[in-house]
């Protein structure tokens, strides 16, 4: 019998089972690698990235866990709202007012600047709405979030717009891999809060790519992962569950007394056949939107336009972002180097026009886009490489902050974590992964304290896990004279 089994190999689930790793744990991941839509790849001094890049620093969940497995981070030094549109790449100077800067007709200048002004105090009641309040709990104020705007669309919110306005807004509201008619009217704005208020949300990187904060997790943990093993259905029983899956075209099950389920949404509500109706329903009722993103390592040997910016807008393009990782190695520099990196990232619709392509076209697409958009790329490509994520990111949308009450709720011993659990991407899929840990080191403490009654059948249950590797972290401890285990995080 197991302590408890991890379904789902993403961050949350790592998340769950760093918290856990001092138990009798089992992780179980369909794919081949851990790490889910966290994937990055080292080229000497830079790294190529296709999924999450961008982390909380601060008083978050995201932190602890960075410092907990002393994971290298530092803060993102270039610009993070540079933007490129009809020829003019600005890099400096207030988002507001880059649409006063970038080349457009009258009409359109118009129509962004109307739609800005309604954003833009829209942005300060967000902001009011959702800030932290005393005493109160993180469940509170994500719940705050999604009711927030949250019975239309931002497309019906922000009416219709001029064709260069419309593209002005889209990189911004569709970072959620939603398109404006699909997204909350709040979400949309939420957006624009993050944007235009930078240093209140995501700027960190992970030295040497995302990837090696995966690794930092999963490393003490490797004896207890098992790869290609495919959960196809999770029961509840009298004081247990069972878990089934299938390895190397072999079934197997696993029996513990919880466990954490942290697969996307679409998965959780296939495979946990008991949970209660209600919670099955809500996560049936969760959407995805697609991605594609692609990674480039560049051969350039001169200081380039862009070295100043991280992350810059691209409407009207095959994508609606570049992030220039080689923009992290550009801080720690005191002579500019050879080479860099880049990231495209294209959701929604764009995502839609090329997931079907072949991996060459879609290459040729991004070069001769991103040759307009960083004068000369095209000619200092040394290496490209494409990522699908079919099921790219979970997104807010009109009458989903209904759902969150049911999905919060707990019943029996299966604990949900997952970015799908709120708005604030790795943030939220860290934090949702240290509440399951927390809820199913409950249920473990409880049993050892009855197993303590009763010492006649097991002698050495009085000894806590021996086989796990890693000690209790900084916000983990665990008290065995008094059968209490605490785990704590602070999440925003």
């Amino acid at each position: 019998m197991k302590d408890a089994v991890i379904v789902g190999g993403g961050l949350a689930g790592l998340s769950a089972a760093w918290r856990l790793r001092n138990w009798d744990v089992t992780l179980l991941e369909s794919g081949s690698r851990v790490g889910g839509r966290i994937r990055s790849e080292n080229r000497g001094r830079y790294f190529l990235n296709w999924g999450g890049h961008m982390f909380a620093g601060g008083k978050t969940a995201t932190n602890s866990l960075i410092t907990e497995t002393q994971t290298r981070s530092s803060e993102i030094p270039g610009s993070l709202s540079a933007v490129s549109m009809n020829g003019k790449l600005l890099i400096d100077g207030p988002v507001q007012s880059y649409p006063f800067r970038i080349p457009m007709s009258l009409k359109d200048r118009a129509s962004m600047i109307k739609a800005g002004v309604k954003v833009s105090a829209d942005v300060l009641r967000y902001a009011n709405a959702v800030r932290l309040r005393p005493n109160e709990s993180s469940e509170m104020r994500q719940q705050r979030i999604y009711d927030f705007e949250n019975d239309r669309s931002f497309a019906d919110y922000i009416g219709e717009l001029s064709e260069d306005a419309e593209a002005m807004f889209r990189p911004t509201i569709t970072r959620s891999a939603a398109d404006p008619d699909e997204l909350a009217a709040g979400a949309g704005i939420g957006y624009f809060s993050l944007v235009w208020n930078i240093g209140q949300g995501l700027n960190r990187s992970i030295g040497g790519g995302p990837s090696n904060l995966v690794e930092s997790i999963a490393a003490p943990l490797q004896e207890n992962i098992q790869l290609d093993a495919k959960v196809y259905e999770i029961v509840h029983k009298k004081d247990h569950v069972v878990v089934r899956y299938r390895q190397d075209d072999i079934d197997h099950e696993i029996e513990a007394l919880s466990v954490v389920l942290a697969t996307p949404a679409t998965v959780a509500h296939k495979i946990a056949v008991d949970l209660q109706e209600d919670k099955r329903e809500a996560l049936g009722q969760i959407v995805y939107g697609p991605y594609v993103s692609a990674a480039f390592l560049t051969n350039e040997t001169e200081p380039q336009p862009w070295d100043r910016a991280y992350g810059i807008a691209t409407p009207k393009r095959s994508f609606n972002v570049v992030m220039n990782q080689g923009n992290i190695v550009r801080g720690t520099e005191s002579e500019r180097q050879p080479g860099g990196s880049i990231m495209t990232f294209s959701p929604a619709s764009l995502a839609r026009k090329l997931l079907d392509q072949d991996d060459k076209d879609i290459v040729d697409t991004y070069i001769g886009d991103l040759d307009e958009v960083l004068p000369g790329f095209a000619g200092i490509v040394e290496e490209a490489q494409v990522q699908r994520w079919r099921t790219g990111a979970p997104y807010c949308f009109p009458g989903r902050g209904k759902l969150q009450p049911t999905l919060n709720a707990l019943s029996g011993r299966v604990f949900l974590a997952g970015d799908y659990m709120g708005t604030l991407y790795t943030e939220t899929a860290i934090s949702s992964g240290f509440t399951a840990a927390q809820e199913a080191a409950n249920i473990l403490v409880t049993a050892r304290q009855t197993r303590r009654h009763h010492p006649v059948q097991h002698p050495n249950e009085n000894e806590p896990p021996q086989h796990q590797a890693g000690t209790a972290s900084a916000g983990e401890t665990t008290d065995t004279n008094s059968a209490s285990t605490t785990i704590t995080s602070e999440a925003s």
